[in-house]
């Protein structure tokens, strides 16, 4: 025998259950059309999560917005370059009597400025006398350059200085400043003596001027195409010696 509950469709629970639930109120208190049924509540299911049963806080108020600050770029090294433009050109490492580098190329080769900077100073005459006390004067016609990395650029012995390299006006590296020569305490032999230092003033400091660092780690960097900086290490002698007040050493070359 076919049972009777086979072919029936099966009726939901809803109205069943809130019946139930409507009766058990009404036991307590009189039925009011708040009771009346409004419909099944949602169901929850395992894609749907519950409503929540509390309020959620409400958001909170905006911060006001905050100016972005774009980063500061950073400032590209400054660009040196070998003081001489030949392909014929030699220099020892060392130097007689105190730090300094004699470059040696034939008579009229360009001196060019080996980094951008300021021309300080600018000696446009052959003072130098056997005669005379050597040092003041030893390096004939010379240009010094303060190079934009706090660093003095020394180069003497020139034979001629280029129109418009005074002293105040600004360079560029690679610019040409003048010419390989022999003017001097050279000895006769055209070359440029090439100098390191810091920017000493108040005084004529030749024999600061003249070079206090090694040149030539940096001369065999900016040859190859390297940009190595003298910076910190003329920065580190004057901190050690300051701006001393008379020369120390030989006062013979440059």
């Amino acid at each position: 025998m076919r049972s009777p509950s086979i072919g029936r469709r099966a009726r939901p629970a809803f109205p069943v259950l809130l019946l139930v639930a409507a009766f058990a109120a009404g036991c307590d208190r009189p039925a009011t059309p708040a009771d009346a049924w409004q419909g099944p509540s949602p169901m929850v299911t395992a894609t749907q999560p519950a409503e929540p049963t509390a309020s959620p806080d409400p958001p909170a108020a905006s911060a006001a917005p905050t100016a972005t600050v774009a980063p500061t770029p950073s400032r590209p090294a400054p660009r040196r370059v070998f003081p001489v433009r030949a392909g014929n050109v030699d220099y020892h490492p060392t130097h007689g009597g105190y730090p300094g580098t004699d470059v040696f190329a034939d008579c009229g080769e360009p001196v060019v400025a080996v980094t951008d900077g300021v021309v300080l100073e600018v000696s446009r005459v052959d003072r130098f006398d056997r005669r005379g006390p050597l040092g003041p004067n030893n390096g004939g016609l010379s240009v010094s350059l303060l190079g934009d990395d706090g660093v003095r650029y020394y180069g003497s012995h020139l034979s001629a200085i280029a129109s418009g390299v005074d002293a105040g006006v600004r360079v560029r590296a690679g610019q040409q400043l003048g010419k390989v020569g022999r003017t001097g305490n050279a000895n006769n032999v055209c070359h440029l003596h090439f100098g390191l230092s810091p920017k000493c003033s108040g005084h004529d400091d030749w024999w600061i001027r003249r070079g206090v660092v090694w040149p030539a780690p940096y001369l065999n960097s900016w040859r190859k195409g390297g940009n190595r900086s003298p910076a910190a290490e003329v920065a580190t002698w004057q901190r050690r010696h300051g701006c001393p007040a008379s020369p120390g050493g030989s006062a013979a070359g440059g």
